[in-house]
């Protein structure tokens, strides 16, 4: 079955007896026993839950994995990651990621003996180069956030089986309908579901899908004893919005195309950074791990104090934190996503006053067009 069929149908075949085209919400904390010694397979929420389990068997067959968990939100899902590890390990990061991942590992983890080496994963030698015994996983963003840099996802994973290490992508930019990591070599796949897959800006969502049994029973092991599962609400709304993903994301990339290409002829526009553009450095690459470009856009304007009037000038498009929503959102990283970064990462990554992120909406392109015409001039 096609990851359009899948996703239109969503819910569908929940086993539900009442035959519920919708998944129904099983709002609920515990779950009565038959008798003494038997169990409907439900016992608690925190362990499982019948509208969360459905979402996270329809991730699982979108990433093509052997198992998802759902968490509260993205970060919860990336700190069950990184309990995986212990005092002493080293995990090899992209340079260019999301600043809250930075924050988590440096602020929470690193007290606890767990290092991060930022480099940039685009470049095989360079993450050949940062290995050494004490590495154990390589997390890599590909798009990058917010550089839109490229990683070869076949490539690395290959080179860190040969070496023993887990290894991360975060798919979140392009979603399983563009990109299958696991299918590539990844072992786990992480996913804020909040963004795309969701698709509404109504709620939090973090997922973990693993390639294989022994990683996805220590995930599910972190998760029970943590508890930082998905409430049944929020798996619902997750998967109502999964639903419309096909076509959400084909419009949001037909948009992205139209206004990448515009916007890297504008003059003041300095540089767009789109994964579809032709001249793109990694576009060969991606082309070869994605069928599509994605959404999401980058691109700098000649100086810091334009950047900040295209902000305060925007009216169709809102100037605001997360992306993959039906709503066109611009982000300023360098005080918003990224402003946890040291000044040094920042400066090495491109993260400037004059890069502004740019998550393209379902909107009629033009409408978004003729908006950065005003606040552009």
């Amino acid at each position: 079955m096609k990851d359009e069929t899948l996703v239109a149908q969503a819910g569908l075949r929940s086993g539900d007896a009442k035959g519920s085209v919708s998944m129904p919400i099983y709002q609920t904390a515990t779950f009565r026993h038959p008798g003494a010694g038997q169990s409907t397979g439900f016992d608690y929420t925190r362990t499982d839950n019948p509208t969360r389990r459905q979402l996270e068997l329809e991730i699982s067959a979108l990433e093509l994995a052997h198992d998802t968990r759902a968490f509260s939100s993205g970060m919860a899902a990336l700190t069950a990651i990184f309990f995986l590890f212990r005092s002493g390990d080293t995990i090899l990061l992209s340079e260019d990621l999301y600043g809250g991942t930075w924050r988590l590992l440096e602020e929470i983890f690193a007290p606890l003996g767990i290092r991060g080496r930022y480099i940039d994963t685009a470049d095989l030698e360079a993450v050949k180069a940062a290995y050494d015994p004490s590495v154990k996983a390589l997390l890599i963003e590909t798009p990058s956030n917010p550089g839109m840099r490229i990683s070869d996802i076949r490539a690395l994973t290959h080179w860190a089986r040969e070496r023993d290490l887990i290894s991360i992508v975060d798919n979140t930019f392009l979603t399983p309908l563009r990109q299958k990591p696991l299918s590539l070599g990844a072992d786990l796949v992480i996913h804020s579901g909040s963004k795309y897959l969701a698709g509404h800006n109504d709620t939090l969502c973090g997922l973990v899908c693993s390639r294989e049994a022994l990683l996805a029973d220590r995930i599910q092991a972190i998760q029970n004893s943590s508890g930082a599962i998905l409430g049944p609400l929020e798996s619902w709304l997750v998967l109502r919005g999964l639903k419309t993903l096909a076509l959400r994301l084909e419009r949001q990339e037909a948009n992205a195309r139209r206004l990448a290409a515009w916007l890297k002829s504008h003059p003041a526009v300095t540089e767009v950074f789109f994964p579809g553009l032709e001249g793109h450095s990694g576009k060969q690459v991606h082309e070869a791990q994605a069928t599509g470009p994605g959404g999401m856009i980058s691109f700098r304007t000649k100086d810091d104090a334009a950047a900040v009037r295209v902000i305060d000038r925007i009216r169709v498009i809102s100037y605001a934190e997360s992306l993959g929503g039906v709503e066109s959102l611009l982000t300023y990283p360098l005080t918003q996503t990224h402003a946890a970064l040291p000044e040094d990462l920042r400066k090495r990554t491109g993260v400037t006053g004059n890069l502004l992120r740019f998550s393209v909406g379902i909107e009629d392109w033009e409408d978004l067009r003729d908006d950065l015409v005003q606040a552009l001039s």
